[in-house]
């Protein structure tokens, strides 16, 4: 029988009842391996840096280094794991901070065990995920952005275009290199200009604006 892939996970947040809850969820599922947890930003990239995850649960409101500031600090050292978000506030400011800062879903504490769960094996697949009664504030916000009107006005090539339809499909960079036969870098460089033709800051915004444009069809 084939064994699942294993997806090594990294809990980053302040509250050791939650992280040992979260530990325990973790535990439930085979695919999932817990290698590491800190209760602070500074700490938590240490432990990113030493055990290389594929997954990343980052709480927002942390004493010292935030959730935002530790997002936008693994980002900026092109740490390529999946960072999802997982906090109690659903503050509109909140999320779209991190979502344009680069996290790649927003999940929040309330929600069921068994929900989260199903998000955490959906984002080690490349999805991303949001909690469920996020889903249409994130859609409003985003219909109100500025952005390129039509398809063609955003003077994306042939390759973007494609990128950007696996991009809207929640492929990751890794997934979307090994679907194309290029390098992650290659597509980290092309996710960079297309983020730029387009005039958004993020992944997941990238995405809806494929999804609502029609382009993720072509």
């Amino acid at each position: 029988m084939t064994q699942p892939t294993e997806n090594r996970v990294v809990v980053i947040d302040d509250h050791p009842l939650f992280r040992k809850g979260v530990a325990d969820l973790i535990n439930m599922e085979p695919a999932l391996t817990l290698v590491g947890e800190a209760a602070d930003g500074e700490s938590g990239i240490r432990v990113v840096q030493e055990t290389d995850p594929d997954l990343i649960l980052l709480d927002l409101n942390m004493r010292g280094m935030n959730g935002l500031e530790t997002l936008q600090r693994l980002r900026q050292d092109a740490i390529d794991a999946r960072i999802v978000m997982l906090t109690v506030s659903d503050t509109e400011d909140d999320v779209i901070a991190a979502l344009r800062a680069g996290a790649d879903g927003y999940l929040l504490k309330d929600m069921e065990p068994e929900d989260i769960l199903d998000c955490l094996r959906r984002a080690t697949d490349g999805h991303l995920v949001i909690s469920e009664r996020l889903g249409e504030l994130l859609a409003r916000i985003l219909r109100n952005d500025s952005r390129p009107p039509q398809p063609g006005d955003a003077g994306l090539t042939p390759r973007e275009l494609e990128i950007l339809g696996l991009i809207a499909k929640g492929f990751s960079n890794k997934l979307i290199a090994r679907e194309l036969g290029l390098s992650v870098g290659t597509i980290k460089v092309h996710v960079k200009h297309i983020l730029k033709k387009l005039k958004l800051k993020s992944r997941v915004e990238a995405a809806v604006w494929a999804i609502n444009s029609g382009t993720d069809r072509r």
